[in-house]
């Protein structure tokens, strides 16, 4: 039987039903790596990471999960900070980092909440796998991005994924949603064009935020966030769009972007 939700007015700001259950979940945690080993998303990732982050300093990871982004770097020699709502995931990932014998901090924290952190102490923040895409609300979302600016110090670097909105034409259940979202959108039953609610590890009503690349560019531009690089990913998600010159604000899985304060 699936357990009563605690009040609404309990959850955290940004935070809906959906991911709250997920952030709690003892079984997603322990599973997260088994389950995305297969992921090419996450080698890409690493290779994007190396790329910017060529020099040793202060890295923040919002969202870090088990630690994926994390290890790498402090294996390099980075100091290494990792935020996450998820009390499980940051378990695993204290224990992954232990067994490795890696010195990383990690904080439990809603990432619209993150007003423990200094002002411009950051050298590097990231924040993957959509995980800004999990905040719910446009105002929370922004709210993240300027806590981003915020801690960076000046010519820090951020580097974000999303998703894309419009690639869900590319399969017939993406497509009957957008039909749906765009009809809601245009008879104002939608909030936040881009919502999606879906069942997701037998969690139902999971919460992402799909963007456009008009929305992305607008939001970092907005936060103060100078776009260095703005990499379009294939729908394998393990290398960039290729010929991104056609139709690439459709076909693109979804974007990384490259940001420095």
């Amino acid at each position: 039987m699936r357990k009563a939700h605690r009040p609404e007015w309990q959850l955290p700001p940004g935070v809906p039903y959906g991911v709250w259950d997920y952030a709690q979940s003892e079984h997603i945690a322990q599973d997260y790596d088994a389950y995305f080993a297969e992921n090419r998303l996450f080698a890409f990732d690493e290779q994007v990471m190396a790329r910017w982050l060529p020099h040793p300093g202060v890295a923040v990871d919002l969202g870090c999960g088990t630690g994926r982004t994390l290890l790498p770097l402090a294996r390099r020699g980075f100091r290494c900070v990792g935020v996450d709502l998820s009390q499980p995931m940051l378990r695993v990932a204290q224990e992954k980092a232990a067994h490795e014998g890696l010195s990383i901090d990690w904080v439990q924290a809603n990432l619209v909440q993150m007003d423990c952190f200094a002002d411009g102490w950051a050298d590097y923040v990231s924040c993957l796998f959509s995980t800004l895409g999990m905040i719910q609300g446009l105002e929370n979302r922004r709210t993240v991005l300027a806590h981003v600016r915020r801690i960076l110090k000046p010519g820090g670097r951020f580097i974000v994924h999303v998703h894309n909105v419009w690639y869900n034409l590319f399969n017939p259940t993406g497509r009957r949603w957008l039909v749906r979202h765009c009809l809601g959108w245009l008879y104002g039953r939608c909030r936040d064009p881009g919502d999606k609610f879906f069942t997701y590890r037998g969690i139902p009503r999971m919460y992402l935020h799909t963007f456009t690349r008009h929305e992305l560019n607008s939001e970092l531009a907005r936060a103060g966030l100078c776009l260095r690089a703005l990499i379009p990913l294939a729908a394998d998600r393990q290398r960039p769009l290729p010929h991104a010159w056609f139709l690439g604000r459709l076909r693109a899985n979804g974007w990384i972007a490259v940001c420095e304060k």
